[in-house]
């Protein structure tokens, strides 16, 4: 991001905050839609987050850190959405359809992909967040410590029951035995 245009936005100008916030809000909301997995509660999230940079932007010490900044008020904001509202029933994603001779992958593409969403679920939005900044951003895990506010330990900690839970529940997909639990927020 640019020094020039955080420094404008910290002295209260909103144009700059604006072209800082539209700059941002792309990422902001993959990464809550990652976390929260539910759109609405994911705009709510980057909303939130937004609000409270922009309240909060004269406590930013150095411009250079405006993106873990923003990251680390938005997984924030995503923590107080999961708590603050009750799961609420997955959306139906209408899938468009292939050529007839590429149906048998197509098939295989869509298992693989609802038996990852299904992993995702799994696991708590703790160890959902190190995952998304670490994967999804591919932030090393020093930074994805930073942007959380814990301890690296922490952060490999989370990565690494994250990643077993997932890979249990692939494995047991694969060979057909059902999860043992599935949370959905």
């Amino acid at each position: 991001m640019d020094r020039g245009l955080i420094e404008r936005a910290r002295n209260g100008d909103r144009e700059a905050f604006t072209a800082l916030a539209e700059g941002s809000v792309a990422r902001l909301y993959a990464i809550a839609v990652l976390i929260v997995r539910d759109t609405n509660r994911a705009e709510d999230a980057v909303q939130e987050a937004l609000i409270a940079a922009w309240r909060d932007l004269r406590a930013l010490r150095d411009p250079g850190s405006w993106e873990a900044w923003s990251y680390r008020l938005t997984v924030r904001a995503c923590y107080r959405a999961i708590r603050r509202d009750k799961p609420r029933i997955l959306e139906l994603r209408v899938i468009p359809t292939r050529e007839a001779g590429d149906a048998s992958d197509y098939t295989q593409e869509i298992v693989d992909r609802e038996q990852l969403e299904r992993g995702i679920r799994l696991i708590g939005v703790d160890q959902r967040a190190v995952l998304v900044l670490h994967f999804y951003l591919g932030l090393p895990l020093t930074e994805v410590a930073d942007v959380l506010g814990i301890r690296v330990g922490t952060a490999k900690s989370r990565l690494h029951r994250g990643l077993a839970a997932m890979r249990q529940h692939l494995t047991s997909a694969v060979t057909d035995d059902p999860p043992k639990t599935e949370r959905t927020a």
